[in-house]
């Protein structure tokens, strides 16, 4: 079908703005020992929770926020936030609260510019447009945000797989973890 080759494209197109050293030291700041926290609204709150999810196949502890098991956050836990256009109210006074505790921001964003970019201490830029984006700043067919969240899923998903071959995580061991 021609609209999902579309598609297809645009998101290849997003993907391939992704600045390697980026992702590297975005990916260094993992650490099996310490506490992951991932914050997202909306459909990007959708992918946060597919990230914490796999995180934890990889042997790491993580947490949504937001969810009723999650505990408080303390100053050498991680935490994740994620807004494609930056500005997501819940998520940046989330943020703000983490970053008064001690703990390390990491933000995935379209704009590295927008109040959350600032906050963080290492940014992963998803150029994939988001609802906010209109005229010539509008790159998509698609409605909303949902190039940013497609790619952010392939992104995410590419974190993980970078996380666990320096792990040396096996699929078989990842699997065991799996419900």
């Amino acid at each position: 079908m021609e609209l999902i080759q579309e598609i297809l494209a645009e998101i290849q197109g997003v993907l391939h703005k992704i600045d390697e050293k980026q992702m590297q030291e975005f990916v260094a700041r993992f650490d099996t020992n310490k506490r992951i926290f991932i914050d997202g609204e909306g459909r990007s709150g959708l992918q946060a929770k597919g990230f914490a999810m796999r995180l934890m196949h990889l042997g790491y502890t993580a947490y949504v926020v937001g969810e009723t098991i999650t505990p408080a956050l303390r100053a050498d836990d991680i935490f994740v936030a994620i807004s494609g256009s930056g500005t997501s109210a819940n998520v940046i006074a989330d943020t703000q609260k983490a970053s008064n505790i001690g703990a390390q921001i990491l933000v995935v964003t379209s704009k590295p510019e927008s109040t959350l970019g600032k906050m963080a201490e290492r940014v992963l830029v998803i150029s994939g447009t988001v609802k906010g984006d209109v005229g010539d700043k509008r790159k998509s067919i698609q409605l909303l945000s949902s190039l940013f969240d497609q790619s952010l899923h392939v992104a995410l998903d590419t974190v993980c797989l970078l996380l666990s071959r320096r792990d040396a995580m096996s699929n078989d061991t990842a699997t065991s973890t799996h419900w």
